[in-house]
């Protein structure tokens, strides 16, 4: 018995002919609902609606067509008599494909009683839901077979096309006025009882946190800059603290995810190590290697607190907007307490649709729309670093260097889709004399151009070079307090 369940490693089906498996179906359960509509189409039709019933839920196509027509009449405030249903049918030449009147009669006197719809509902949605499953494994192996799609965009439509199965039927609570106040209320306690405290996570730089309130579920923090101004590093100073700091002394550690196009993860952990430790690069190359005992104790506790904390690295090169959403899936499901993600960077990824083949533009468009429906889908903040194009380089003057939201590269869409935009750069890298780059000294700056729920306005920085660490800074007399 044990034999003729099993599935065979060749590659055949379980020993059973697919031609004669009769699809999940109810055409009796499928009839009395039809039915249960016509006795009160106000109260089981809208209820349908809100269950998101669609004509997917009915197997036998005469009553998919009578659904999708009473579903059209409710929609329009006409009622559901015989009568009329039987007219509106003849007039568009579909009256024979239910049964001609004898079928519709039947429909319209089968149910005596609604008493029974939630039962009825439910068995309905369950045969719905076993043969989206089975066709989707069908989909699923014709592609597979055909071996014309990638298998990252294989896996990636099939998880997608699972999930969507298990969304369409998952409704959540009806909207209620009294439980949105009872939740703006306790927003408001929160905000009153904070004293000033954020009410998002922080990124350790206290006037940014000011001014996006910490960083929230859903949002899309796009930050942006040309290279060599140190983007990676700042990404990687907010992914250590919220790893390793942001929630306090004796707290548990959550989890960060960190998607580096472009350096191995190596080169991300010594980086770490580098800035958490205050041990430069430099420094021990001068001294050949040696260390003096507190750079030792310094480096060594470094390396404890990294090893102690839940930061996980993929540095998958060039890697598409489908297989960082299923990876990020995959994380999200080891590790329920993952809170952030960061991706470094985003023109590195790629799109593997038909339609970004032949744009440039299209594809970004893809990726930027994805990673926001991503953070909102995981309900998670997403960091994505940006290249800019050579605007900041070209400007005259005072604002050489400086860049504008105008010099995002390539697709105006991540404006549009961030929910924050942060604009990167250090002054000294422009400097054109010894003099300008020794009064401008370590001098560096987030320009929060677009900030969807707050303020725009600079972030004052301080970039220690050989330790690759952003620190907050006291902004100069010439600049703006904001």
């Amino acid at each position: 018995m044990a034999e003729e369940n099993a599935v065979n490693l060749k590659g055949d089906a379980a020993p059973q002919n697919r031609e004669t498996v009769v699809m999940p179906q109810a055409p009796g359960v499928e009839k009395s609902l039809l039915s249960m509509m016509t006795i009160d189409p106000v109260n089981i039709v809208s209820q349908c609606i809100t269950e998101g019933m669609t004509g997917d839920y009915f197997y036998v196509p005469a009553h998919r067509i009578l659904w999708e027509l009473f579903r059209e009449r409710y929609d329009k405030g006409l009622p559901l008599d015989a009568t009329s249903v039987a007219q509106e049918l003849a007039d568009h030449k579909r009256l024979e494909a239910v049964g001609g009147h004898a079928g519709l009669m039947d429909i319209f006197s089968f149910a005596t009683t609604t008493a029974l719809f939630r039962m009825h509902f439910d068995t309905l949605r369950e045969k719905y839901v076993r043969r989206a499953v089975i066709l989707t494994a069908n989909k699923a192996e014709s592609a597979a077979f055909s071996g014309e799609m990638e298998v990252e965009a294989l896996l990636d439509q099939t998880e997608q096309e699972v999930l969507g199965i298990r969304a369409s039927t998952e409704r959540g609570e009806e909207w209620s006025l009294a439980r949105d106040i009872d939740s703006a209320v306790s927003n408001l306690e929160r905000m009153m009882s904070s004293k000033g405290e954020i009410l998002g996570l922080s990124t350790g730089y206290p006037r940014l946190d000011k001014m996006i309130n910490g960083l929230k579920g859903g949002e899309l923090f796009v930050i942006a800059a040309r290279p060599s101004m140190g983007k990676t590093s700042f990404l990687l100073n907010i992914m250590e603290h919220l790893a390793l700091d942001a929630q306090g002394e004796g707290k548990p550690k959550r989890a960060v995810l960190i998607f580096s196009c472009e350096m191995p993860s190596v080169q991300l952990v010594e980086r770490l190590l580098y800035a958490r430790s205050g041990v430069s690069k430099q420094s021990l190359l001068a001294n050949q290697g040696r260390l003096d005992k507190e750079q030792m104790k310094r480096l060594k506790y470094a390396i404890t607190e990294l090893k102690g904390s839940k930061l996980v690295i993929d540095d998958t090169a060039g890697i598409s907007i489908a297989e960082l959403r299923a990876k990020a899936r995959r994380v999200l499901r080891e590790h329920p307490d993952l809170c952030c993600i960061g991706i470094d960077y985003l023109q590195l990824m790629r799109s593997h649709t038909k339609q970004a083949q032949n744009s440039r533009e299209r594809e970004i468009a893809e990726i930027s729309g994805g990673l926001k429906a991503l953070a909102k889908e995981l309900n998670l903040p997403i960091i994505v670093l940006a290249q800019l194009n050579r605007g900041p380089e070209n400007r005259p003057g005072r604002n050489k260097g400086v860049p504008m939201m105008s010099d995002l590269r390539e697709s105006g869409a991540i404006e549009q889709d961030a929910d924050m935009i942060g604009l990167l750069y250090r002054s000294a890298y422009y400097a054109e004399d010894d003099e300008e780059r020794e009064t401008v000294g370590t001098d560096a700056n987030l320009a929060l151009a677009k900030n969807r729920n707050g303020p725009t306005g600079d972030v004052p920085l301080s970039f220690t070079a050989e330790l690759m660490r952003f620190s907050p800074r006291v902004p100069r007399e010439d600049e703006e307090e904001g």
